[in-house]
């Protein structure tokens, strides 16, 4: 037969409900269950925070409604990180970000064309209704130094 545990927990701790508790202590976040420590993780790591609140929601010892009340998170957040640890596990938390790729508009022929009439002294929005382009695109390039910027008349 289970045998219930008497929610006991360290002095100075904040509860999130009868079996788990939290404490912050010297930059790093101690989470409990009865008198036991479970995880730690520096008080800045928001990675951690995320993974262990939805590993905690996923396994039972938490409700979503427990992590907001305690910790005053937005519940779309929680919920958010919970679906991404039932989906991928520990490891979703820590994989870089996909990056995407910024295949650039101004390539060859046309990079030639803008930089000729930027060379005209031609101003950059001038150029980018020619070329069919924004004009964000060529100040993007300019600052890149992708393109040389045309010398402004005097």
């Amino acid at each position: 037969m289970p045998q219930m545990q008497l929610p006991i927990f360290p002095a100075g701790v904040t509860e999130i409900n009868n079996e788990i508790a939290v404490q912050k202590r010297d930059g790093t976040v101690w989470y409990f269950h009865g008198h036991l420590p479970l995880f730690h993780h520096a008080e800045d790591d928001v990675q951690s925070f995320r993974m262990v609140t939805s590993e905690m929601i996923d396994s039972g010892t938490a409700k979503q409604q427990e992590i907001v009340k305690a910790f005053g998170v937005p519940i779309i957040t929680v919920k958010r990180y919970a679906k991404l640890f039932r989906d991928c596990g520990a490891e979703g938390f820590y994989e870089a970000r996909p990056r995407r790729s910024s295949a650039s508009v101004l390539k060859g022929e046309v990079l030639e064309q803008a930089q000729q009439l930027l060379d005209q002294r031609r101003s950059v929005p001038e150029v980018a209704v020619e070329l069919g382009v924004l004009a964000n695109t060529i100040h993007k390039a300019i600052r890149a130094g992708r393109l040389r910027a045309s010398q402004k008349k005097a």
